[in-house]
């Protein structure tokens, strides 16, 4: 097994993990950056950061790409921590050791699907899923779609779908009007974002956005045909081709868990200069709590330039930082999730997609590690990864920590040298 060894290793080419790589390069130390992907830009700028409209990301992707001190492994994705210091990765074709002197975790986050009659439909997808598969080239022109969930996220999914062609009949925000329209007094602080919102609705002219509504079952006989909404609660049937729905992101903890990282709250804890509790480990974006692109950005320039020893460089975006973070509480709480999406599951409505685990089965267990010995729920492809924070809501289970491999991995890929 091949091994490489840097002085800072950089999981995620997201916007945190670009940032703290081309934040820590500038040291002199030398850097790898770490992705699964075939392009850097991590979801927020999918189809890769020198591609991207920001021009933040364009920037940051021209820095990585001029600097000789940093290694990209792009469609690389670590599966195992072997020791302190040293990580097992898989490429396309191989299996690498990673070496190195100090860790920062960019990895992101992911959507949080909630389960409700007819959601494992063809046609019904995450908000997130569809506009990701759109812009790889998947078709939706033409298609009727309807967007529900929570949070900012729904606006730029529609938006994107909108340009390819879609008709986005509906965007159904759960969020109560009196929780929105604080949020919405609460843009003028971040003007940035008072912007893009005025942006995202002049694309979306003739699509109905409406509070206080959500999903409460999907229909179809082969695939998805019409969804039962609630709309200021009034129930009633809307058809379309597609249903796009996610409640929000959640932040992908599983490796920063391995590596024996301290969690509360389902996020990776941190302190000022955004180290972990483990010597050594960083943590950057999502991973310490959902905030978008402009926290993750700060947060990942604090962590390389800490992690690199600038310390005064990391200094300069402190201020920063707390205003986005500000921005990230308020984001919390104008969306917060409402109790009615709790008790839609009837019986036989699959909570575990992967072993067909249904919510009925579910109920004679007091725990999730109960759970999954008797019924294999979380024991799946996705490890977990949906299931785990649906119980969390439906039930209030708190789900084991991260077991290795990370991912599903090749035999070759676990062995040391």
């Amino acid at each position: 097994m091949r091994a490489l060894a840097y002085d800072v290793v950089v999981i995620g080419a997201g916007p945190a993990g670009l940032a703290a790589a081309h934040a820590a390069a500038n040291s002199g130390a030398s850097v790898a950056i770490v992705d699964d992907n075939p392009g850097s830009g991590g979801q927020i700028w999918r189809g890769g950061a020198a591609a991207s409209q920001d021009k933040r990301a364009r920037s940051l992707a021209h820095h990585i790409a001029d600097a000789k001190n940093i290694s990209p492994h792009l469609q690389t994705r670590v599966v195992h921590i072997a020791a302190a210091g040293e990580l097992q990765a898989q490429t396309a074709d191989a299996a690498i050791t990673l070496r190195y002197q100090k860790l920062i975790l960019a990895t992101g986050a992911r959507e949080r699907l909630l389960p409700f009659p007819g959601w494992t439909l063809p046609g019904v997808m995450g908000a997130g899923g569809l506009q990701a598969l759109s812009k790889g080239g998947y078709p939706v022109a033409g298609k009727n779609i309807v967007v529900a969930g929570s949070g900012p996220l729904l606006l730029a999914v529609a938006a994107s779908l909108a340009e390819r062609g879609a008709r986005v009949s509906h965007i159904l925000e759960q969020a109560t009007p009196g929780r929105l329209l604080r949020f919405l007094l609460s843009l003028p602080a971040t003007p940035g974002k008072l912007l893009q919102a005025l942006q995202l609705w002049r694309q979306l002219q003739g699509t109905r956005y409406l509070g206080n509504s959500y999903v409460q079952a999907a229909h179809g006989d082969a695939r998805l045909q019409q969804a039962t909404v609630s709309i200021g609660g009034k129930q009633q049937d809307l058809p379309c081709d597609y249903l796009a729905c996610g409640y929000g992101l959640l932040p992908n903890t599983e490796l920063a868990s391995a590596a024996g990282c301290r969690l509360q709250d389902g996020k990776v804890v941190v302190d000022e200069w955004q180290r972990t509790s483990v010597a050594g480990v960083y943590c950057a974006g999502e991973g310490t709590g959902i905030g978008g692109v402009d926290l993750a950005l700060a947060e990942g320039y604090i962590a390389g330039y800490a992690a690199s020893g600038q310390i005064q460089q990391a200094e300069q975006f402190f201020r920063q930082r707390r205003k986005w973070q500000a921005f990230a509480q308020r984001l919390e709480e104008g969306f917060a999730l409402r109790a009615e999406l709790l008790s839609l599951c009837r019986p036989d409505t699959l909570v575990c997609r992967c072993e067909d685990v249904s919510y009925a089965q579910l109920l004679r267990y007091p725990d999730w590690r109960s759970a999954k010995l008797h019924s294999r729920c979380g024991m799946g492809a996705c490890q977990g990864r949906i299931c785990g924070a649906a119980t969390e809501l439906l039930f209030g289970w708190e789900k084991d920590e991260a077991r290795l491999p990370i991912f599903p991995a090749r035999v070759e890929s676990l062995l040391s040298e």
